[in-house]
């Protein structure tokens, strides 16, 4: 089903569907509905297509305090909140810090900086990037000093939907795993996510009659506590309880 989308370009895509602000809806499936899924796609949807790929491999190391302001601003659904994470697109290289705030009416913000440091710190840049994203919002983090705590990784194809002006993500071949510790596995699911400027999207509509609604999963939330079991995850627990289990977890080679 992949190869039967018509392409479009990353620029395009762009010009089309930027979206640093946004909102965002996300859904555990079990990757096996996928083929379903596309099938029932309009036929004017467009695939994101780069030097003739059409997937992508995501790596992101997500930071956060000492007190972890960044996971507990989700667990307790605090309205100033945000997440900070060094982004990497395996094929191009291309790294960037990206600082996610909530907007007006459960909008997502979009801040990123191109990246050219190591990867295990954010640099003088990010760090003032960060600093200057969270003072426009009104936060002020009760730990100054940001860390690593969690990478993930992921396969994504990325579809545009010239209907509504929505993007819609797909990803595969899922992992989480701390700084010192073995990974957290799911290659049976795949999250996909609708991005729009408001309103449901196709998909959206799409996936509700196949009886799935959005889920409360966040990449960087829900994975730090299936692989931290005493922080607090309430909010998590249903995605805890029937998706993330130590039967996923696999030692590295």
């Amino acid at each position: 089903m992949i190869a039967t989308f018509a392409p479009i370009s990353l620029d395009r895509l762009v010009a089309a569907a930027e979206l640093l602000t946004r909102v965002d809806r996300k859904y555990l499936l079990p990757a096996a509905l996928l083929p379903e899924l596309l099938a029932q796609l309009p036929a004017e949807a467009r695939m994101l297509e780069i030097d003739g790929r059409r997937d992508f491999g995501y790596h992101s190391t997500y930071f956060d305090t000492e007190r972890l302001d960044s996971y507990l601003g989700a667990a307790h659904r605090r309205r100033r909140r945000f997440k900070v994470r060094i982004r990497t697109y395996l094929e191009t290289g291309a790294r960037f810090v990206e600082v996610k705030t909530r907007g007006s009416r459960g909008t997502t913000i979009k801040d990123r900086l191109a990246y050219d440091g190591t990867g295990h710190d954010l640099g003088p840049s990010g760090r003032a990037h960060l600093e200057h994203v969270l003072a426009g919002a009104g936060i002020v983090p009760t730990g100054h000093t940001f860390r690593p705590v969690l990478t993930t990784g992921y396969r994504r194809h990325t579809l545009y939907l010239p209907g509504c002006g929505s993007r819609v993500t797909i990803d595969t071949e899922l992992t989480w795993s701390l700084p010192d510790g073995a990974p957290l596995r799911m290659p049976g699911h795949a999250i996909v996510e609708t991005k729009s400027a408001g309103g449901l999207c196709e998909v959206d509509r799409l996936l509700w009659r196949l009886r799935h609604r959005p889920s409360s999963i966040s990449k960087y939330a829900a994975g730090l506590a299936a692989l931290r079991p005493e922080l607090p995850a309430n909010r998590w627990h249903p995605v805890l309880h029937r998706h993330f289990s130590v039967r996923n977890r696999h030692e590295t080679a």
